[in-house]
């Protein structure tokens, strides 16, 4: 992949986790109601960028490396848990420090009741199966990771296994999944077509700048008209499962239209070179390398800061809240996103024995 082309995706995922934490400050109450723009409301477009670009991510991986299997699944649980793991245990213990000081009520975080039962189903991502709707307290955009790691175990099996196994071994785990994650299937897979379409298709200069432009513009005009809200409603009236419901991919009709200006916005960047961005390739790889981290832990530092500090018109409060989430993700990510050797031979070390155990 040309350099450059690696930074401006690079870019746009270090961006996008922006968006997704700026779009939460309305809806968790930093500021009052009321006073969003529609470009403080592009989380769920981040988080489709998300997914094409996990697709595409992971296309260009399997296909350079060369590896088996269990290479494979070392890695993608390498990259997940490594993050997902530490976090998912730090948001049941803040959840429970706050309802033991009373700050909370434990209602509220139901969760912490039953421990054995959420923690494997967190830890497993199985709360967007079927009817299943489960985020970890305090941690709403794990929502997402329910859909991508079971398109990491949908791709492995589909690239590895052959034959009528794959096709069993498919078939077996898309009856588990359900149908939400079917609907956001195409949205994932949209970035293994990209990554094989940009190998060998190129678009002219003029068109390519001419392009990348008219996907900025569309995606604003999009949210500025409302369309994804309109398209949302009638996706939930049209629905025809009601003992199914949407929930979480209540908006897959707009998440297609967002896949497609994602892709073509891709595919005209790599046209386009982005010669330009290798001039601050170190900063913008540095920020990209938490990404992960910030996606997560800013729901974390939104909700307990806002327990201590309810004021909605304290800019002063604001602006620390923002330091906050900037230093908690740097500590968080040394110690995840930063350390992944050690995650990776932790999972070379339990291959190697449950492949041991199952001689």
């Amino acid at each position: 992949m040309p350099r450059p082309f690696s930074l401006y995706l690079d870019l746009c995922r270090f961006l996008a986790a922006v968006l997704v934490v700026v779009s939460h400050i309305v809806p968790y109450g930093v500021i009052a109601a009321g006073s969003a723009n529609w470009w403080l409301n592009l989380g769920r477009e981040s988080v489709v960028l998300f997914f094409v670009l996990s697709g595409f991510v992971i296309a260009y991986t399997t296909e350079r490396r060369k590896a088996g299997l269990r290479d494979y699944c070392i890695a993608r649980a390498t990259r997940i848990y490594s993050v997902a793991l530490p976090l998912v245990l730090l948001a049941f213990a803040l959840a429970a420090v706050l309802v033991l000081s009373g700050r909370a009520n434990l209602g509220n975080y139901y969760q912490l009741a039953k421990p054995w039962l959420y923690l494997p189903l967190h830890l497993l991502f199985m709360g967007e199966l079927w009817t299943i709707s489960e985020p970890p307290p305090l941690l709403a955009p794990y929502w997402s990771l329910g859909y991508e790691v079971w398109y990491y175990v949908l791709f492995g099996a589909a690239f590895y296994l052959r034959g009528k196994r794959r096709i069993i071994v498919l078939g077996a785990l898309l009856l588990l999944v359900g149908p939400k994650l079917w609907l956001l299937l195409p949205v994932w897979c949209a970035g293994v077509w990209l990554w094989h379409r940009q190998k060998t298709h190129a678009i002219a200069r003029p068109l390519a700048l001419f392009g990348w432009w008219a996907t900025l513009a569309l995606l604003a005009g999009f949210k500025m008209s409302g369309m994804d809200t309109s398209l949302r409603m009638f996706a939930l009236s049209a629905w025809p499962l009601p003992d199914v419901p949407l929930k979480s991919a209540d908006r897959f009709l707009a998440d297609y239209l967002v896949c497609v200006l994602v892709v073509a916005n891709f595919l005209c960047a790599r046209s386009l070179g982005f010669i330009a961005l290798l001039r601050i390739e170190r900063p913008v790889r540095r920020l990209a390398s938490y990404t992960f981290t910030l996606y997560l832990v800013h729901a974390l530092v939104m909700r307990v800061w806002l327990v201590f500090h309810p004021d909605r018109t304290d800019l002063g409060g604001v602006a620390l809240l923002v330091v906050l989430i900037i230093a908690c993700t740097w500590i968080v990510g040394q110690l995840t996103e930063h350390r992944k050797a050690w995650w990776e031979r932790v999972f070379v070390r339990l291959a190697a024995r449950s492949q041991a155990t199952a001689r």
